[in-house]
C-alpha cells in the first residue's frame, strides 16, 4: 500500500485485493527476456498506488490523501520540481494542512530531482523504515512450496472476505463492510478479465493465513501487500503466495517481479528467492 508503492513486508510479507474468473492469456513456450537494471529502476522509481476513495495531486512530488480505513494521512513521492528542496517539502507540508490531515509520510527514491532527504532531516522528520528494491527474472526456477501449504487465485466473496480477515490484524485496518467487500471483488474480477492484476490468498491445513496481491505492468509483476497472520508465520505461507504470483503474473505476460521489502522482515526471505536488490528506499514521517 504510501503514495509510493505498497511495501512487501514478511510479518511474513504486504497491502489487499483479490480476483475472478475469465480467460487467462495463453502460455507460450517462449521465455521473453527480464528487463536491464535501467528499467528495474525506472519501474521502481514509476510505482505509486492510489487507494480507492483516496486523494492525490502532483504538483512538485506525487501526493495522495490515504483513507481512514488504511489510518489517514499525506504520503509523499516521486519528486521532480525545479523548486529547491525546501519549497518542495513545504509545498507537501502546506497541502497536508490544506486536505486537514496531520501527518505527512515521505518515501526517498534515487529518482528524486530535487532530493529532499536531508531536508526532512533538518526539519526533525521521524525515520520510520527502510526498503531494498528486489527484482527477479520470473523464468527462473519455480519456488518451493511446503507439503500442507497451498495458495489460489481469489475469484469469489468468501474469498475476498477471508483476505480481508487476514489484512484487519496484520495492518491493524477497519474492516470492509458488505458495500466494500462486493466492490473489492469487483475490482478484482476487473483486474483478472485485463490480465492486469490478481489477488492470491494461501492455506494451511485448509485454514486462510496469507495473501497478496499483483499488478501487471510493462512487463513487471508489481508484487504488493503480503501479510501472513501471526500464527502461521516460518511454515511457508509467505513462500507460496510468492510463488503462486509469479506463475499467474507468468501466464499473462509478465517477465520481471519487482517487490519492495522491508530490511528486517521480507527482505531475506525474497533473496533467499532468488531476488536481487537495486538498492533502497526510506521512510519519513512529520507532523504537521
Amino acid at each position: 500500500m504510501t503514495g509510493a508503492a505498497p511495501r512487501e513486508s514478511a510479518r511474513e510479507v504486504e497491502p489487499a485485493v483479490s480476483a475472478a474468473s475469465g480467460a487467462r492469456p495463453p502460455v507460450t513456450d517462449a521465455v521473453p527476456e527480464a528487463h536491464t537494471t535501467e528499467e528495474i529502476l525506472r519501474a521502481s522509481a514509476a510505482w505509486a498506488w492510489f487507494p480507492r476513495d483516496s486523494e492525490q495531486e502532483r504538483t512538485h512530488l506525487q501526493l495522495v490523501r490515504y483513507p481512514a480505513r488504511f489510518g489517514g494521512g499525506v504520503r509523499g513521492s516521486q519528486v521532480d520540481s525545479r523548486s529547491d528542496p525546501a519549497d518542495v517539502l513545504v509545498h507537501a507540508l502546506e497541502r497536508t494542512r490544506a486536505w486537514g490531515e496531520t501527518v505527512f509520510t515521505f518515501w526517498t527514491n534515487a529518482s528524486d530531482s530535487p532530493d529532499i532527504e536531508d531536508e526532512l532531516r533538518q526539519r526533525g522528520a521521524e525515520h520510520i523504515d527502510t526498503v531494498a528494491v528486489f527484482a527477479r527474472a520470473i523464468s527462473r526456477p519455480a519456488i518451493e512450496v511446503p507439503a500442507g501449504v497451498t495458495a489460489e487465485i481469489v475469484r469469489t466473496l468468501r474469498q475476498v472476505r477471508e483476505v480481508d480477515s487476514v489484512n484487519v490484524p496484520v495492518w491493524e485496518q477497519a474492516p470492509l463492510d458488505d458495500d466494500g467487500l462486493r466492490i473489492e471483488l469487483a475490482e478484482v474480477k476487473d483486474a483478472l478479465d485485463a490480465g492486469s492484476g490478481l489477488r492470491v490468498v494461501a492455506r494451511i491445513d485448509g485454514e486462510a493465513v496469507s495473501t497478496g496481491g499483483c499488478t501487471i505492468v510493462d512487463g513487471f509483476a508489481r508484487l504488493w501487500g503480503a501479510a501472513t497472520l501471526e500464527h502461521a508465520r516460518g511454515r511457508g505461507a509467505y513462500r507460496a503466495v510468492l510463488a503462486e504470483r509469479l506463475r499467474a503474473s507468468a501466464e499473462r505476460g509478465a517477465t520481471t517481479a519487482l517487490v519492495k521489502g522491508r530490511l528486517a522482515t521480507s527482505a531475506p526471505i525474497l533473496e533467499r528467492a532468488g531476488f536481487v536488490p537495486h538498492g533502497e528506499e526510506r521512510g519519513y514521517r512529520i507532523s504537521v
